[in-house]
């Protein structure tokens, strides 16, 4: 049988914050592997290193000591434009806040990021309007985010993620500002994403509906790995993963 291809590596990473004079250790040491195809979610209690793991992932922060790689290329070794050139075309990122641009159109800010690749104006509006119909969306493209529900935004989000055809789509707390029931439809599109293109999803989260579509949860506490499990490995009790994730 083929091997399984990594598509992330993490190798004895460490990262330190100097909060003035004092020395903050948020990461101690983080090894961890996550094969390509794989609807992954990072879960701990706050302050546990989940979102500074989720941006060393991301390229989006520099470790102190140890290596990050995508795709087998350290990223601390890049310098700044081979980052910026990585991030554009390998990795989407999709934000709690949204992050969408106020003054732009839906497609407007589903196409920024192929304007940023040098992707043509007239292809780059076909394949928005394709991606806002995968996302539901085809119909609100000339709409701007204050004309748009939450979901809707996020929705938006999404299909700018998809925009460049990422390897990995990194979620920040992606269902954290929607209701119960919009949060539950992006999770479910998500997870569809990651099973009909094959792009890994990889997801900081608190929320708890993530064990029903993750391939595996990587349980972050005190700036080490605690625990990785497969979806079959999961005990699903609600009061044991509710007191895991919000202690």
């Amino acid at each position: 049988m083929a091997s399984v291809k990594n598509i992330v590596r993490v190798a004895n990473v460490t990262k330190t914050f100097q909060l003035g004079k004092i020395d903050v250790q948020a990461l101690k040491g983080v090894d961890l592997e996550i094969a390509a195809g794989q609807y992954v979610s990072i879960m701990g209690p706050s302050g546990s290193g989940k979102s500074t793991l989720f941006n060393m992932i991301g390229g989006l922060d520099k470790p102190s000591t140890g290596k990050v790689f995508i795709d087998e290329v350290d990223i601390s070794q890049l310098d700044a434009y081979e980052l910026a050139w990585l991030r554009c075309r390998k990795i989407g990122y999709i934000f709690q806040t949204f992050n969408i641009i106020q003054v732009m159109t839906a497609l407007e800010n589903v196409t920024l990021p192929m304007t940023f690749a040098g992707v043509r104006n007239e292809t780059a509006v076909e394949k928005g309007m394709e991606l806002l119909q995968l996302v539901g969306l085809a119909d609100r493209f000339q709409h701007k985010p204050f004309e748009l529900s939450g979901g809707q935004q996020q929705r938006v989000a999404i299909a700018r993620a998809l925009a460049n055809d990422p390897a990995i789509i990194l979620a920040d707390e992606p269902t954290g500002n929607l209701d119960l029931s919009t949060g539950e439809e992006i999770i479910t599109l998500l997870k569809n994403l990651s099973k009909e293109r094959g792009v890994t999803i990889i997801s900081a989260t608190h929320d708890i509906k993530m064990l029903n579509v993750s391939d595996q949860v990587v349980w972050i506490r005190d700036g080490r790995i605690d625990k990785i499990e497969s979806r079959e490995e999961l005990t699903i009790s609600v009061g044991r993963i509710d007191a895991r994730a919000e202690a």
